[in-house]
């Protein structure tokens, strides 16, 4: 009886190892869960000079809409994002600016900036400030008080009014005109002094003068008997990133003469824009 040939089994084929689920984006900080993500939308809020909608913070951090909502909901509600005053997306909230600030004011002492600043200050014998713009407010990163009587006391973080500001003026002027026309119609015209300027017509005046000249002025408009002058800080490979200012009592230095140190400022300005072009963040 002949032997029957035995069928061959064929080999069963090695299924394909499961790849795991792709990940949100390339960030590595989208790796460590939602931490990482609430980080990530912090960084991208920090890098845009405009705000973002939840629209764009999913299509930048790589994130999607339904992960970034959720994370920018409870950024929101700690106050480390915010709506900005136009309505068109989010912008850093104020406990994100309070916790840069502490964090600024730990080191600023030891920074290239302050050097600058400290040096401008004792070279014009006046106070002199450099400050950002951040919705409706100007806040001061770094100060250095002029070492004589008739001062006033102001610490990094402080916060004054944009629409009669040194600082606050040159840099609203100096916005993309669309933004500009939100933002006055955002904030609260307030007259702090007789010199106030407290309407839209006036103030556009003032502010397309200050976008010509590239000099903010404050002749007595926030606080009576005091004047200031500000120029533009541009770091090289990211335009304009605040605004250096001098000011002091008119009893000792009159508008006219504050303008003559505008050059001195401008150097100053250009040392300061230096530092930011070498990587240093605000």
């Amino acid at each position: 009886m002949a032997k029957s040939k035995s069928a061959k089994v064929p080999a069963r084929a090695s299924s394909p190892r499961k790849k795991p689920p792709p990940a949100e984006g390339d960030d590595p900080l989208l790796r460590f869960g939602a931490l990482g993500k609430a980080f990530s939308i912090l960084q991208t809020l920090t890098l845009n000079t405009q705000p973002l909608s939840m629209a764009e913070l999913a299509r930048e951090t790589g994130m999607t809409k339904p992960t970034a909502h959720r994370i920018i909901s409870v950024l929101a509600e700690l106050g480390f994002v915010e709506r900005d005053h136009g309505k068109r997306g989010y912008v850093e909230g104020s406990r994100l600016i309070k916790f840069a600030l502490d964090t600024l004011k730990a080191t600023t002492r030891r920074s290239m900036r302050h050097t600058v600043l400290r040096a401008l200050s004792e070279e014009t014998g006046e106070t002199c400030n450099f400050g950002i713009l951040t919705g409706a407010e100007v806040v001061y990163l770094d100060r250095v008080e002029a070492k004589r009587p008739l001062v006033l006391r102001f610490e990094p973080g402080s916060m004054v009014p944009v629409h009669c500001s040194a600082i606050g003026k040159l840099l609203l002027s100096l916005e993309p005109a669309e933004r500009r026309e939100e933002l006055l119609r955002a904030i609260p015209l307030t007259r702090y002094t007789p010199r106030t300027l407290t309407s839209i017509p006036s103030l556009c005046d003032a502010l397309d003068q200050i976008q010509r000249d590239e000099i903010g002025v404050d002749d007595q408009e926030s606080i009576e008997g005091v004047v200031c002058v500000a120029v533009p800080v541009r770091a090289a490979d990211s335009g304009i990133v605040g605004g250096l200012a001098l000011s002091a009592p008119v009893a000792r230095l009159s508008m006219k003469d504050a303008l003559r140190l505008v050059p001195k400022l401008r150097r100053a300005a250009a040392m300061m824009g230096k530092t930011f072009s070498l990587g240093m963040t605000p």
